[in-house]
C-alpha cells in the first residue's frame, strides 16, 4: 500500500514532496492556477530557477525562452537594490521571509509589478541558505490604481490649496479695502471745504473700481477653481505697481511716504493677475504698516531681468526692520507677527509666500533693525513648457 505521506505531486513543472492528502495537493494546485499566483525555487549556489507553469506565465517566458532567461536582468534597474536587500535581509536571519514588490520585464520587454514572497526551506552544515521557495503574483493593476489615486490625491491637493489662498485673499486683502473705505469716509465727514470733500470722493471712486476689479478677479479665480492649472496671462508688472500705488494713495499721503516704481515698463510676466496683484499689495502695504515713526517711508521697487527670461524683484523699504536672529524661522509663518501691533494678523507674508510659490517663484527676505527690510523675488517671465 502506498503512503501518502511519500507520494510525489507536480504543481506546473515542479516536483514536491506530498505533505498531506490527494485532497489538499488538488485544492493548493487549483488555488494557485485561479488566483493568478506562480511558485518559483531558488537554488543559491547555481543561481538556478525552476517555475510553476503559472509563475510563467506572470513573467511572460515560454519554455523555449526559459534557457535564456536570466532573473536579475529582468528587474527593473530602478528596483534591483531594494529586491537585493530584501534577500540579504532575510539570508541572514533579519526578517522572517522575503518580501518585494517590483518591476519585471518579460520577454516582449514590456515591464510589469509583482509581489515576490519567499522563505529559506534549505541551509548548508555551515548555516548558509542555499534554496529559497517563493511565490509571485502579478500586482500591476493594483500598482496602476495606486498611481491614479495618487495622481488624483495630488489634483485635490493642489486644488485645496489654492482654495485655501483663495480664503485668505478674500479675509486678508479685501479687509484692506474695507480699511481705506472707512479712513477715506472719516475724512470726508470732518473735511471743512468742498474742495477737499471733492478730492476724497475721487479716492473713494478710485478705491470702489479697484475693489471691483479685484472681485472680478476673485470670481474668475472661483469659476476656476476646478481647472488642474491655475489661469495665468502675459502682464505688465510695472503697470500692476502703478496701480496698487494708487489703490494705497491715501496711507501714502497720511505716512508722507515716498514709493519709488523702477520696474522697467516693458517687462511682461506669465503670471495670474490676482496673484500678482495681491503680492505687490501685501509687500507695499506691509511697507507702510511697518515704516520707522522718525523718518518718512523711502519704499524702492526695482527689477533685473536676465536674458533666459529670469526675473529679480527687490521691494527695499527704509522701515522698523525685523530681528531675523531671532524671527528668520517664523518670517513667513501664518498667524506670526513680531511687532505687536494690534491690527497685524500674520497672514500677509504667509500668504505672499505661498502665492509666489504657487507661480514658480521663490522670495527671500534681508532686514536690519531700524534700518530697513528688502524681500527679493524670483521668478520666470516665460510660459512654461
Amino acid at each position: 500500500m502506498t503512503n501518502v505521506l511519500e507520494k510525489e505531486f507536480t504543481i506546473g513543472d515542479i516536483v514536491y514532496l506530498n505533505s498531506s492528502s490527494k485532497y489538499n495537493e488538488l485544492t493548493s494546485q487549483f488555488a494557485l492556477e485561479n488566483c493568478n499566483t506562480g511558485v518559483w525555487d531558488f537554488h543559491i549556489n547555481t543561481n538556478t530557477v525552476n517555475y510553476s507553469k503559472e509563475a510563467k506565465n506572470i513573467l511572460g517566458i515560454s519554455d523555449d525562452s526559459l534557457a535564456n532567461y536570466h532573473w536579475k536582468k529582468s528587474i527593473h534597474p530602478e528596483d534591483i537594490d531594494q529586491l537585493l536587500s530584501n534577500l540579504n535581509s532575510h539570508y541572514n536571519g533579519k526578517t522572517l521571509s522575503y518580501i518585494s514588490e517590483h518591476r519585471i520585464k518579460d520577454t516582449n520587454d514590456k515591464y510589469k509589478w509583482v509581489k515576490e514572497t519567499g522563505r529559506v526551506v534549505e541551509k548548508d552544515t555551515y548555516g548558509n541558505p542555499i534554496r529559497i521557495i517563493g511565490i509571485i503574483c502579478d500586482i500591476t493593476e493594483r500598482k496602476e490604481k495606486e498611481v491614479a489615486l495618487s495622481l488624483n490625491l495630488n489634483i485635490i491637493t493642489n486644488q485645496n490649496s489654492r482654495l485655501q489662498n483663495f480664503a485668505h485673499i478674500v479675509t486678508h486683502n479685501l479687509k484692506q479695502y474695507a480699511g481705506n473705505f472707512e479712513s477715506l469716509l472719516e475724512f470726508y465727514n470732518t473735511s471743512e471745504t468742498e474742495e477737499e470733500k471733492k478730492e476724497l470722493i475721487g479716492l473713494l471712486e478710485t478705491v470702489s473700481k479697484s475693489l471691483s476689479k479685484t472681485i472680478g478677479s476673485l470670481n474668475e479665480i472661483v469659476s476656476k477653481q476646478l481647472e488642474k492649472k491655475l489661469e495665468r496671462k502675459n502682464l505688465n508688472i510695472h503697470h500692476f505697481i502703478e496701480n496698487t500705488i494708487k489703490f494705497l494713495e491715501l496711507e501714502i499721503s497720511n505716512k508722507k511716504a515716498i514709493i519709488n516704481n523702477n520696474v522697467d515698463s516693458d517687462i511682461f510676466i506669465y503670471s495670474n493677475r490676482t496673484y500678482l496683484e495681491s503680492i505687490i499689495q501685501n509687500l507695499a502695504s506691509n511697507a507702510l504698516k511697518y515704516c520707522h515713526p522718525d523718518r518718512a517711508l523711502i519704499l524702492n521697487i526695482d527689477s533685473h531681468l536676465t536674458e533666459s527670461g529670469l526675473l529679480t524683484i527687490t521691494v527695499a523699504d527704509n522701515g522698523i526692520g525685523i530681528d531675523l536672529e531671532k524671527y528668520g524661522d517664523a518670517v513667513f509663518g501664518l498667524y506670526r507677527t513680531f511687532h505687536g501691533n494690534t491690527n497685524a494678523e500674520g497672514v500677509g507674508l504667509y500668504l505672499t509666500k505661498r502665492q509666489v510659490e504657487t507661480l514658480g517663484g521663490h522670495i527671500e527676505i534681508k532686514s536690519i533693525v531700524n534700518e530697513g527690510t528688502t524681500f527679493t523675488i524670483t521668478m520666470n517671465t516665460k510660459k512654461s513648457s
